[in-house]
């Protein structure tokens, strides 16, 4: 054993740490703080929360109360996963899209944006840098491009999958029909994303175009789920038209759908968009939400998003801190980054994967968790 491995504290010992230091915060706190603690502890043991408590936790000022919050949030994750953090290597494989929803800087209508496609063969080299650092989870992500046929993504989940057996592979690529969900699913995909932005349907055709439907974007999560995937879905923390009674919304759809994984990160305000000129979401918004996820589902495998550590220079660590246990460090070439502009001001556009990979490495030991080379597969 060298010295680096000795001075690491083991799981068990974390964890006792993570406990103690729930005991120290309740030893310190207020008669107030001790009883917004007292339903924080409710909400881990019933796994539910109340749109009252919700208003209460988004209201709080920063005191004992949200640093418990955060505290058993990270207890809660530890005693699922232990002190592991899961890598998804990111690529963003298509700029184009077919849809105009008004908070996305690839909307259709955006005519300012260079577009592009990546060839098979450059995204499976990007698929090999990322095996090489250890990750093994590869994230095809792009908008709704549908020169992607069933065929060519097919073609292309069949080729990672001969050449990555023991890694999942992960689609983002939107609405599709169920039975190109299938052929997917039967080629070798594992898991899918689609963020279902908001549970409340007039918010959701606030923020989507009129020819966009509520009902079939939760038909798809269902269809997913249906078929074996496992499934992650999501919103934007702070969109515009987005209310504690939304989000309310959003928190019962988590509790009841079960995702695999949910992904939610601020709302950051981009250009040549409707919504260019709204307000960013806020970051301490996101991590409370991000704890109460972690307390509302325990198993779900959580991201700190890039969108955080985009508004916060120690975002993505604070998101560790709060509960999440996934980061998705991009695998896409240099070239193509400032071209999947989604969001505007989004960091690392100019960092190689060998640099992404050195920095995250040693911002994640401030957080006591550990990188690992596993799928990070769903517990539970």
């Amino acid at each position: 054993m060298d010295e680096t491995t000795k001075k690491q504290p083991s799981a068990d010992a974390k964890s006792a740490l993570i406990a103690q230091n729930c005991s120290v915060i309740r030893a310190e706190a207020t008669a107030d703080e001790l009883q917004t603690i007292h339903k924080i502890d409710v909400l881990a043991s019933e796994q539910d929360i109340s749109l009252s408590f919700l208003k209460e936790l988004l209201s709080l000022p920063k005191n004992n109360a949200v640093k418990y919050l955060h505290a058993k949030a990270r207890q809660a994750v530890e005693n699922v996963y232990g002190d592991k953090i899961f890598l998804r290597g990111l690529v963003e494989i298509t700029s184009f899209c077919r849809n105009n929803c008004n908070y996305c800087g690839i909307r259709r209508s955006n005519r300012t944006l260079e577009r592009y496609r990546m060839t098979p063969e450059t995204i499976m080299a990007c698929c090999q840098d990322g095996y090489k650092y250890g990750m093994r989870t590869f994230v095809l992500q792009g908008g709704e491009d549908m020169w992607w046929t069933d065929e060519r993504l097919g073609d292309l989940v069949s080729q990672i999958r001969a050449e990555y057996p023991d890694c999942a592979i992960t689609l983002s690529m939107g609405e599709r029909p169920r039975e190109s969900y299938q052929r997917l699913f039967d080629l070798g995909a594992n898991r899918y994303l689609l963020r279902h932005e908001t549970a409340d349907e007039q918010h959701y055709h606030y923020l989507h175009p009129e020819e966009m439907s509520f009902q079939n974007r939760m038909q798809c999560l269902q269809w997913l789920k249906e078929i074996g995937y496992q499934v992650g879905c999501g919103f934007m923390v702070g969109s515009p038209g987005q209310t504690p009674e939304t989000i309310f919304k959003d928190l019962q759809f988590i509790r009841s759908f079960r995702p695999q994984m949910v992904g939610i990160g601020p709302f950051v305000a981009t250009q040549h968009t409707p919504f260019a000129d709204e307000p960013n979401g806020s970051v301490e918004t996101t991590l409370r939400l991000l704890s109460t996820i972690r307390l509302l589902h325990p198993h779900v495998l959580l991201p700190s998003t890039t969108a955080l550590g985009s508004l916060h220079p120690l975002g993505r660590e604070l998101g560790i801190l709060a509960g999440a246990n996934v980061l998705m460090p991009n695998l896409s070439p240099v070239e193509n980054r400032e071209l999947y502009n989604i969001y505007d001001n989004k960091i690392c556009l100019g960092d190689g994967i060998d640099h992404c990979y050195d920095c995250l490495s040693a911002r994640m030991e401030s957080t006591s968790r550990r990188i690992v080379v596993e799928r990070g597969d769903f517990v539970g």
